[in-house]
Formats: structure tokens, C-alpha cells, sequence
């Protein structure tokens, strides 16, 4: 009588009890949306014969279901009277909606008056209670079929959608169809990586169907206390028959005056983590079955995934956006060093430089002076692009006063009073600035807190050792501290073979698996160890080395500062 299957002919011609669709009401079932085979009005016949009394079908408006040959199968009795208070109704029960009900009486069944009337009833209350069972997951199976259909639906549609708004309008549209709803809005905590010490008090209205603007605009909530966004943040799906009797309800008058009457809320949650609510309504008294409260959860849950997604892209957009600047600047950063090193008579020039971001805070720089061959290094607080922008300040100052400015203390001095000037309490740098006589081979320095660079002493005849090793240290504050600094001059008298080495405070720090730094007596031995294999390699060569050690002392760790290292050896 009722396999799972769509109604035959007759069923889909016949008058049917409306079913309230796009009302709010949830949508009407009577047993003929499940007859197939007439089977069920066939066995109302056949006990009808066999008692005495009439056995019939009716649907949930009173009208008897009959066979009919030949096909179509069965069909509205319409001239058969209504059901009398003489006769005994049991009803067809269906998630405890009555879809119909099988009909004794009028009249005296043939069987014993005591207990055969009683076991007639009994029997067709368990015929009813069977058929009732097999309509129920009929109405399983369609369910989970439009559970599917809504989903499928909604994901393919969020697939195409690449703004969070246009997610939440997909969403809430499919479920109100789904669902047969009438009005409904999500609520979304504005944090898009989610609430922290957010509350159901701070979801903002993202999308609505149907509501004035009275109603999404009230401060008002729904539910005392926010009780109904509460429970659903929790996981929770909250449905209400009727909210105008609903004793969680804060204030009736206000949901009459909107003319809603049910209400479902469910959770979007992502990940464990409750980022909004959907709120649907009804303008009808509304019994939610378990199946849609299923089907609005498994929207809310996709749809908070598409919410998520969007937000993704939308971050993955703005990151992209930033990484073009990001590289632009790299660009431009790259433009500020030297291109190439200066090739001149009684030097050979060689540098390096690895940042640990793209953009880097450490710098060098080379100056053709007359008869003389200047040289910076230097290293901003900070990494990326901030220590990068204070970077090209610190060198635009020293640019804009090597060539004017004899004396190199005084131009430490002219970059320190630009750096406290144009700059905040915590930016600052360490500079070293030399000056080589490229004929009397005289180096004059000074130094703003920076690393003391290395002269290693040519020796002829024996190995190199650590006692061949000076280091440049003279004092001096980073610029951009105190205005009032003055820094020191030291010479250093250079000799054929001597190798100069400048360095970031990142060489030296660099770092193993075991936490330890590389510092400068590695650096000490790395070039020495060079030196006794090549005692004549090159610049190029030695900055290589260095570099090749660190890597090999790091490994595959990530490097914690900008490495920097200019070389000079004098031919």
C-alpha cells in the first residue's frame, strides 16, 4: 500500500488539503500522499465485508479514500457522509501529526457484542499504527531527500560566492525555502578570527529577509536575557511553538506587532567556534520535527564554513595586496645598495648581504671620496619594513653628508642629530663609517654602537694565528639616542695582504639547533682557517666562506637577524 514512492496518478489529480506552503505553517501530510497501490482502502473493504460495518479511509479532512478500477487507483469519495459522533476514529500518526484516520461504524460488526467490538478496534488501531509506521519513514526518506537537495543546492551556490555577504544571503534564502519560512536574519561577531570574550550582545546583523527595519533595528532582543542567541552559540537549535505564549519571550507585544508567531535559531560554528546565528520565523503556530531542526543546523554549519572561506580569500586579498607593496619596497631597497662594488687600484671590495625578511634593516654603503674610499655598515633596530624605511633614512643622511663634511666624526655627529629628529624614542641604529687613503693606505674610523670590524694581518712564512687578529673598537653611542653625542676618530694603518672585515651583529648571533651563537671567535677561526688553505684569496672568496660557515653552523633554521658582512683586502 505505501512503499516509498510518488503518488500515482489519481493522488496528484485528486483535491488535496492545502498545505500552507510559504505561510510559516509546516507543510500539511495526509496518508493519499502515500498511496501507491490502493492496498490500504482494499483491506478497509475487505474488513468491511468480513464484519459487517463499514472499514473506511479517510484523510486528515474527513474524506474517504476508495478503490477504483481500473487505474487510476483510488480516489475521493465525495458523496460519502461525514464522519459521525457514532462512529470510532483511530488516527494515522506521523511525527504526531494526524495524516488521516481509519474509520469503524456506523453500525454493529458481526462478532460478539462483549469483546469481539473491542478486538475489532484493537486490531484496526494496529493496522493504523503499521501503516502509520511505514508513512513516518516514507516522511524520513523525503526529509533526508530535501535535506540533501537544500545542501547540495546551497553549496554549489556558496562555491560561486566570494563575499561573506553574498554567503549569509545564499544561506539564509535557502533555508527559509527549505524550511517553507517566512522572515529570518544572521547575526555575525564582527572579529573575524571569532569571539574571544565576545557574547551573544555583540553579534551584528549581516543579512535579513523579510523583517522591518523597525524590528532588525530594535535593541530589544527577542528572547530575555539574549536566552534564545545564548543557546544557540552553545550548539544548541532553539525552536518556539508560539512565541506569543512563549514565557522566554521578553516582550509579546513586540513580536505581534512584527506578526511573527514561531521562531528557530541555530549556531554558526566553525571549527568549534561559534561565529554567528541564524534566526528564522514563522507567521503561523509552528511545531520544528527533529529532521528540521537537522536540516537547519547542517545549513548553518555550511554556511559558516562558506563565512570563513570568504573571510580567507578576503584576508588572502589584502595580503596579496600588501606582499605587492612589500615587494615594490624590496625593489627599492635593493636599488640603495651599491650595484656593484668599485673596482679600484690598491683594493678589492667584496660584500654580502642576507635580510631575514624581505625587507631588512641592516646596510652598507661605499663612497668614492677624492684620493680616499669610504665605507658604512649598519643595522636599524627592528626587522621587516619598518627597520627598512628607518633604514633609508639612516642612509640618506649619511649620503647627504659624506661629500660635504671632512671630518668623519662630524658626520657620525650630523646623522645622529637627523636620526633624534625625525624619529621615535625606540628608533635608532648602529653605524660604522671608515675612510681608507687609498695611497698612504690609512683607515680612520669611528663608530655609533656598532660591531668593531676585524683587520686580519698579513704574515708571510707561517700560518696565521688568532695574535695576527685586531679589532677596531672605539666608543661611541647608537645615532638617534642623544643629540648631544660626539663620537671619536681612530686610525688604523693598512699594509699589503691585510684583510678588513665589517660586520652586523646578525653574523655573530647567529644561532644553532642548540641555542648557541656563532660569534666572533667562530668568525675569527673561519677566516683564519681560510687564510692558511688560500693565503691569497680573494674579497669575493673570503665573504663567501663566512657565509658558507653559517649556513652550515644554522643549518636549516630560519635566520633570527639580516647578516651583513663587507670585506677588504689590499693588494
Amino acid at each position: 500500500m505505501t512503499s516509498p514512492a510518488v503518488p500515482s496518478p489519481a493522488a496528484s489529480a485528486a483535491p488535496k488539503a492545502p498545505t500552507a506552503a510559504g505561510t510559516g505553517a509546516a507543510p500539511a501530510l495526509s496518508i493519499a500522499d502515500f498511496i501507491t497501490d490502493a492496498s490500504l482502502p482494499a483491506a478497509c473493504d475487505h474488513l468491511t465485508k468480513l464484519t459487517g460495518v463499514e472499514v473506511s479511509l479517510r484523510d486528515p479532512e474527513g474524506r474517504k479514500i476508495v478503490r477504483r478500477e481500473p487505474p487510476p487507483a483510488w480516489e475521493f469519495d465525495l458523496s460519502a457522509p461525514p464522519v459521525g459522533p457514532e462512529s470510532v476514529s483511530i488516527p494515522l500518526l506521523v511525527d504526531g501529526r494526524a495524516i488521516g484516520s481509519i474509520v469503524l461504524g456506523p453500525g454493529t460488526p458481526r462478532v460478539p457484542e462483549k469483546e469481539g467490538r473491542a478486538r475489532l478496534i484493537e486490531a484496526l488501531a494496529q493496522i493504523a499504527k503499521t501503516a502509520a509506521e511505514f508513512c513516518r519513514q516514507d516522511v524520513d526518506l523525503r526529509h533526508r531527500v530535501k535535506e540533501v537537495q537544500a545542501l547540495y543546492r546551497l553549496s554549489s551556490m556558496l562555491v560561486r560566492a566570494t563575499k561573506a555577504e553574498a554567503v549569509l544571503d545564499i544561506a539564509l534564502e535557502s533555508a527559509l525555502d527549505a524550511l517553507e519560512l517566512d522572515a529570518g536574519s544572521i547575526v555575525l561577531f564582527e572579529q573575524e578570527e571569532g569571539p574571544t570574550t565576545q557574547t551573544e550582545v555583540d553579534l551584528v546583523l549581516k543579512a535579513s529577509r523579510n523583517l522591518s527595519r523597525e524590528w532588525l533595528e530594535s535593541p530589544l532582543p527577542l528572547s530575555k536575557e539574549r536566552l534564545f542567541d545564548r543557546l544557540a552559540l552553545e550548539g544548541q537549535v532553539v525552536t518556539s511553538h508560539d512565541l506569543l505564549t512563549d514565557d522566554r519571550v521578553l516582550i509579546h507585544d513586540h513580536v505581534r506587532s512584527e506578526g511573527l508567531r514561531s521562531a528557530m535559531h541555530a549556531g554558526l560554528v566553525f571549527q568549534d567556534r561559534a561565529i554567528g546565528v541564524i534566526r528564522l520565523y514563522a507567521r503561523r503556530p509552528r511545531e520544528f520535527t527533529e529532521s528540521e531542526k537537522r536540516l537547519l543546523k547542517s545549513i548553518a554549519a555550511q554556511a559558516a564554513v562558506a563565512v570563513e572561506q570568504a573571510r580567507l580569500l578576503k584576508m588572502q586579498e589584502r595580503e596579496q595586496r600588501v606582499q605587492r607593496q612589500v615587494q615594490l619596497a624590496v625593489d627599492v631597497q635593493r636599488r640603495m645598495l651599491p650595484r656593484k662594488v668599485p673596482s679600484l687600484a690598491r683594493l678589492d671590495v667584496a660584500a654580502r648581504y642576507v635580510p631575514s625578511f624581505e625587507l631588512g634593516g641592516d646596510f652598507y654603503d661605499f663612497f668614492e671620496l677624492a684620493g680616499s674610499f669610504g665605507i658604512a655598515i649598519g643595522d636599524v633596530v627592528g626587522k621587516g619594513l619598518a627597520a627598512a624605511l628607518l633604514m633609508a633614512s639612516v642612509r640618506a643622511s649619511l649620503r647627504a653628508h659624506v661629500q660635504d663634511v671632512y671630518h668623519i666624526d662630524d658626520v657620525l655627529s650630523r646623522v645622529n642629530a637627523a636620526l633624534v629628529r625625525d624619529t621615535l624614542d625606540n628608533e635608532f641604529a648602529t653605524l660604522w663609517y671608515g675612510v681608507i687613503d687609498t695611497e698612504k693606505l690609512r683607515l680612520t674610523y669611528c663608530a655609533g654602537g656598532h660591531e668593531p670590524p676585524m683587520v686580519f694581518r698579513a704574515v708571510q712564512g707561517r700560518t696565521p694565528t688568532l695574535a695576527d687578529i685586531d679589532e677596531l673598537s672605539i666608543g661611541g653611542m647608537a645615532v638617534g639616542i642623544d643629540p648631544s653625542q660626539r663620537y671619536q676618530r681612530g686610525t688604523y694603518d693598512l699594509h699589503a695582504g691585510d684583510v678588513l672585515i665589517a660586520y652586523t651583529d646578525g653574523v655573530t648571533d647567529t644561532l644553532n639547533f642548540s641555542g648557541k651563537k656563532f660569534g666572533k671567535q667562530r668568525l675569527r677561526q673561519a677566516v683564519l682557517r681560510l687564510l692558511s688553505e688560500e693565503p691569497g684569496a680573494s674579497a669575493a672568496r673570503i665573504a663567501d666562506h663566512i657565509y658558507w660557515e653559517l649556513r652550515q653552523y644554522a643549518g636549516i633554521l630560519e635566520r633570527p637577524d639580516d647578516q651583513t658582512v663587507v670585506v677588504v683586502r689590499v693588494k
